[in-house]
């Protein structure tokens, strides 16, 4: 079960809103649907978990690009909420990169369809696996200036994640009500 949820940032303290997902197919997607909740440029933040497998933030400010943490990218990869939030640049990837590419259409990497007898795969190797490494990926100190240092997040457990961000951010009420 996914619970998405989205955390915005006023004068006033923190607002929560449930998150539709549904419409989002990118991580562009969902820094657009946070900019929407926000109020004079402040802060936005996307809370997504899987129960048990994984959670996920992205924070936007602004108009910056958006930045993201994964507890578990290759858990998440496996997740359609998931892939959203891991970009080729958090993989560490080029978007040209032609076995990228492979990975997402699936192509044979040759012209006029010939095999490419260069290119060894390892049936046990899932894609998720070979472009996603097990554990978490992307910014640690997301949230560090607003309460909850990158160790603290580092250490948190898929189960209580999204209430603990919510205590040291101190807005456990408003995610609640939500969820």
């Amino acid at each position: 079960m996914y619970f998405a949820a989205l955390l915005a940032r006023t004068e006033d303290g923190w607002e929560a809103s449930d998150a539709e997902l549904d419409d989002v197919e990118t991580l562009a997607d969902l820094a657009d649907l946070a900019r929407e909740a926000a109020t004079d440029d402040e802060t936005v933040l996307v809370c997504i978990e899987q129960e048990g497998e994984w959670f996920g933030v992205v924070r936007v400010d602004g108009e910056d690009d958006p930045r993201v943490y994964v507890s578990d990218a290759a858990a998440a990869m496996r997740s359609s909420y998931g892939e959203i939030l891991l970009s080729d640049e958090l993989l560490g990837r080029e978007p040209e990169d032609p076995a990228a590419l492979d990975q997402l259409v699936d192509l044979d990497g040759t012209e006029d369809g010939e095999p490419d007898e260069t290119k060894e795969e390892d049936p046990a190797t899932t894609d998720a696996e070979s472009t996603a490494p097990p554990g978490p990926l992307g910014d640690p100190a997301v949230l560090s200036d607003l309460g909850l240092e990158e160790k603290a997040l580092l250490t948190l457990t898929s189960e209580d994640a999204l209430t603990e961000i919510a205590d040291a951010l101190g807005c456990t009420d408003v995610l609640e009500a939500v969820r």
